[in-house]
């Protein structure tokens, strides 16, 4: 409950229960008209986007109703101590009106917004109009003891209690007292149970939301982590195999200006040398680059750059592909590697003599396949290959599943999201 309705003992003041008592029943008053109908004109106007009048009516519908919602946010801010952030998407302001409906329409929060309707003017009707009925309902009693029974001379019912004279005149009166004294308790409660029932059902999952932060931290850590590792690797080889080579060739040519006059034999050695050397250190720059981003991926896309992967496998394997168009080039780029790491701990560990790739698209979804026929006995472990598969798609909300039998066969299915 809010401050304004305890004293400085933290106890419910008079003051208090009269002012939850007033603002539940304004919220009652409210509440039912205004949700009945936000849900009615939504219903209608999502229900009239297959003949084309619902996609011009229904963004204004929706703005509406998180209108309704998100001044209710502000009263359960202000009246009931209750925080219930909005989390809308945010939409383009240039958009169409096809975009706005269905941006608005693919946001989770617009269906919480729909599902709250009902609530409110259901459960959240009652609970707003307890509190006054709880702090009114006693002047009743009240009054049939001061005479207001003789209005009924067939009786009235009071409760439970049946007034039909002085006598239970005064035990409505009684229960009136009982119900005044719940009041003091229950009015101020009540009014902040409406208002959680509100969060419940409005607000966002916290606890989703906070996983999904840690979620994304952790993948954030291995994609810096994987960046810092793969500059290390660059920087090595370029170190150790071009730079050196390139060097190498760089004191060769010094070697074949001092012996081109005095033993040309001797530098013809040396620049048959050079020439060896440069394309070794001119090969070695390629497969650099291929490692960083293969100019087949590039050019051709994805299936592609899976076919001429496959073709310099020592084991036969077959690849089917069915990729309507391409997707981003980091989604694909990161679907290379993962088929090309998984590839090659199958070449390497699985003992199997065919393997088979399958890439396609459903749901949104990016799926590669890699099977093969090998020992299986294969597990997604620190230290693994598929460890390091499952961090790279993780970066991208990608997921691994692994089923790997002892005997076999070993099939890894590698799922990322893409528009």
């Amino acid at each position: 409950m809010t401050t304004d309705t305890m004293n400085g003992n933290g106890r419910t003041t008079g003051r208090g229960i009269g002012l939850a008592a007033m603002r539940g029943l304004a919220l009652a008053l409210v509440s039912l008209p205004g949700a009945v109908l936000c849900f009615c004109l939504s219903l209608v106007s999502i229900a009239l986007i297959p003949i084309g009048i619902g996609i011009v009516t229904t963004p204004y519908v929706l703005t509406g109703v998180r209108a309704f919602a998100n001044s209710r946010r502000v009263l359960a801010a202000e009246w009931g101590g209750v925080r219930i952030t909005p989390a809308y998407r945010p939409l383009p302001k240039d958009a169409n009106p096809w975009a706005r409906t269905f941006g608005m329409l693919r946001d989770p929060a617009t269906w919480r917004d729909l599902r709250w309707l009902p609530v409110d003017m259901t459960a959240g009707f009652v609970t707003a109009l307890l509190p006054a009925a709880l702090l009114l309902y006693p002047l009743e009693g009240f009054a049939l003891a001061i005479g207001l029974w003789r209005v009924f001379p067939d009786g009235y019912w009071y409760g439970f209690v049946p007034v039909t004279g002085q006598a239970s005149a005064f035990g409505a009166a009684a229960l009136g007292a009982v119900l005044l004294f719940l009041a003091h308790f229950l009015t101020p409660r009540l009014l902040g149970f409406h208002f959680r029932l509100t969060r419940a059902v409005l607000g966002s999952n916290q606890r989703e939301l906070a996983e999904r932060v840690r979620f994304l931290t952790e993948t954030r850590r291995d994609a810096v982590d994987a960046s810092a590792a793969e500059l290390r690797r660059i920087e090595r080889d370029l170190h150790d195999g071009a730079q050196a080579r390139l060097v190498a060739v760089g004191m060769d040519l010094g070697t074949i200006e001092a012996l081109l006059d005095k033993d040309p034999a001797q530098a013809k050695e040396l620049i048959a040398q050079a020439r060896k050397s440069s394309v070794e250190a001119l090969s070695e720059l390629r497969e650099l680059v291929r490692g960083i981003h293969p100019p087949v991926l590039a050019e051709r896309g994805l299936g592609d750059a899976v076919r001429a992967l496959a073709l310099r496998l020592p084991v036969a394997t077959e690849v089917s592909v069915d990729l309507p168009g391409r997707a981003q080039a980091p989604v694909e780029s990161a679907a290379y590697f993962a088929v090309s790491e998984v590839l090659a701990n199958a070449v390497k560990h699985s003992g199997a003599d065919r393997i088979w790739i399958d890439l396609h698209r459903a749901d949104g979804m990016l799926r590669a396949t890699v099977t093969d026929n090998g020992k299986g006995g294969a597990v997604i472990g620190a230290g693994s290959g598929l460890a390091g598969v499952e961090r790279r798609l993780g970066t991208f909300d990608g997921v691994l599943a692994v089923s790997s039998p002892a005997g076999g066969p070993t099939m890894v299915t590698m799922e990322i999201p893409c528009a």
